[in-house]
């Protein structure tokens, strides 16, 4: 086959145009590190690489995702450790009035300080994050949790939802609690039911705490009242459950001795006047607002009592039943932070496993797209000689010609 000058050299010249553009490419890797720069490069790879950069994006916002959820929750738990410290220190105030030793006077600086508790308390219940959301507040993140009325009511002006934050694929972690289950409501187990006295009492009957006897009773959810007749020897009292409207029998009274109660017990000491009532009932029937049972207590420790010791009785029932309730609430407050505790462990332990991955998704990647320098150099200096030598043989080459050997 003969091979015509023009085919030669148009051979000649695409050869070492491929080699120049093969050479290009190389050196483009070298310079810019990465050896897939377009699906054309390697097609698998570039496929492999769309998929490996979609997973480091989603990566990286789940970080983001982690970082906020776990300083939302530290900002609750932190909170809410306020919140326990402030309610024993409640619950020590409260205690002291039973000493026996406080007159009027002592007893309005306790009012005082339970005021000043009360409000630092309201204040934790508007706390914020480091973003400036209300911790507390449910949905409504740009609004206090908290309001106080004209009648000095305490008001939750939030939501019932609870904000969530994905923090994997597949784990979302709730980053706050609502105000309403935090500061007016009670745990759904081991929650004490709360013993009162009627403030219209005129007697010296004073009702102690719930004393739950059988758990497993179906009747302790009912609510009860008992209602004193008679006086002096034949003073006696009949338990009615008001959820039934069921009324018992009437019992007599001695000063001390347990009452039964379904599966509970009280025991009322003193003596109650004909028509002094007392009342038992579930913990989430009998108050669960902290700051209505605050106000109760204070407005109960405001009153004069010295001398009186109906009015003595009537306090000490009011202080008992705040202190009831107040067990139930700081309950309360400590399994929420409980809670708030093991999600935070759940962040974390998801923080270090999303870094793990980031950082072997980031290798894999980079192994598929970065230059192996020691190889390509070596490529690069191998077809630069390829290319020398093919322009090297063409300069030679193309010298030769017959015209040049007849010449000779």
């Amino acid at each position: 086959m003969r091979i015509s000058t023009q085919q030669y050299f148009s051979m000649n010249v695409s050869t070492m145009s491929n080699q120049q553009a093969q050479l290009s490419q190389i050196y483009q890797e070298i310079s810019s590190g990465q050896s897939l720069t377009t699906a054309a490069d390697n097609p698998l790879g570039a496929a492999q690489a769309v998929q490996l950069s979609s997973t480091a994006a989603a990566l990286s916002q789940y970080t983001t995702n982690q970082n906020t959820a776990l300083s939302s929750l530290q900002a609750e738990d932190s909170t809410l450790t306020s919140v326990v410290t402030t309610l024993q220190s409640v619950n020590t105030l409260g205690l002291s009035v039973g000493s026996g030793v406080l007159n009027d006077t002592n007893r309005s600086a306790i009012a005082a300080q339970l005021t000043a508790l009360r409000d630092q308390l309201l204040t934790y219940a508007n706390a914020t994050d480091g973003s400036g959301n209300a911790l507390f507040a449910g949905f409504q993140n740009s609004t206090k949790a908290f309001t106080t009325d004209a009648a000095g009511t305490v008001v939750y002006t939030g939501d019932t939802g609870t904000r969530t934050v994905q923090v994997t694929d597949s784990n979302a972690v709730a980053t706050g609690d609502n105000g309403l289950s935090v500061f007016m409501s009670v745990g759904a187990t081991n929650a004490q039911p709360i013993a009162s006295g009627s403030s219209a009492n005129t007697g010296t009957g004073v009702i102690s705490a719930v004393t739950v006897t059988d758990p497993t009773n179906a009747a302790n959810a009912d609510s009860y009242k008992i209602q004193f007749s008679g006086s002096g020897s034949s003073l006696t009292y009949t338990v009615t459950d008001t959820t039934t409207n069921t009324m018992g029998t009437a019992q007599p009274y001695t000063s001390g001795s347990n009452i039964t109660i379904a599966g509970q017990t009280v025991d009322i000491t003193g003596t109650p006047a004909a028509t002094d009532t007392f009342t038992v009932q579930p913990a989430n029937q009998a108050g669960t607002n902290v700051f209505t049972n605050l106000n109760a207590m204070i407005a109960a420790l405001q009153q004069p009592v010295s001398g009186n010791d109906a009015a003595s009785a009537t306090l000490q029932n009011a202080m008992n039943t705040g202190l009831s309730q107040l067990a139930n609430t700081l309950n309360n407050v400590i399994a929420v932070q409980a809670s708030v505790g093991g999600r935070e462990q759940e962040v974390q332990a998801l923080q270090t496993v999303t870094q793990t991955n980031t950082t072997q998704t980031a290798s894999d990647l980079a192994d598929l797209t970065s230059t192996d320098m020691v190889k390509t150099i070596s490529k690069y200096t191998m077809q630069q000689a390829a290319l020398q030598a093919s322009q090297q043989a063409f300069v030679k080459i193309q010298s030769m010609s017959l015209f040049q050997y007849i010449g000779n």
